[in-house]
């Protein structure tokens, strides 16, 4: 039966989100942008972004990423990453709203088949900020630190906006052939 999301609640460690820390800070922060140049629909989005490129790191999200894969989705990914450590603060309002993750213009040989977001924060270092499906009901645990959840990247999604302190998060994903 093919699920709707995996999540492995508290899985990474200190030290593992340590580590996933210094490789943000080491990059340059930017302002979290999506698919469209259009002011208006730019506006959906309100972060900072830091691209990270490091084998370690693809390694550890591609293990989650082949174990949900196999336990629910059953997709074709061939292990290309794009990963971003996000940073959402309440005073700038931070938040990211109804969106998935294809970009369905087609514009590649490839689409974004399986995200993968990993809590970076404490629970309690921020107000808000909840990670929530559309039209998927669940009480499961996303705001535990080191929390991994994975989910096929055509699901609508949001991060309600954060009103104390700051969440951060790191999120990727993964490729494989467009969806048809």
């Amino acid at each position: 039966m093919r699920q709707l999301f995996q999540v492995w609640p508290s899985a990474l460690n200190n030290d593992e989100i340590l580590r996933i820390a210094e490789l943000g800070e080491s990059q340059p922060s930017s302002d979290g942008t999506v698919f469209s140049s259009h002011e208006e629909i730019q506006a959906f989005r309100s972060c900072t972004v830091r691209w990270l490129d490091n084998d370690w790191l693809a390694s550890l999200l591609l293990s989650y990423v082949e174990r949900a894969n196999a336990c629910g989705f059953g997709v074709t990914i061939d292990g290309r990453s794009e990963i971003q450590l996000v940073e959402y603060s309440a005073e700038t309002g931070a938040h990211y709203d109804w969106h998935h993750d294809v970009l369905w213009s087609g514009q590649s040989d490839a689409d974004r088949k399986l995200s993968i977001t990993v809590q970076l924060s404490d629970s309690d270092d921020y107000v808000g900020g909840d990670f929530e499906f559309d039209e998927v009901q669940t009480n499961a645990d996303f705001r535990s630190k080191g929390t991994v959840l994975v989910f096929p990247s055509y699901l609508r999604h949001r991060i309600k906006p954060v009103t104390g302190g700051t969440r951060r998060a790191l999120v990727a994903w993964f490729f494989g052939p467009r969806w048809t």
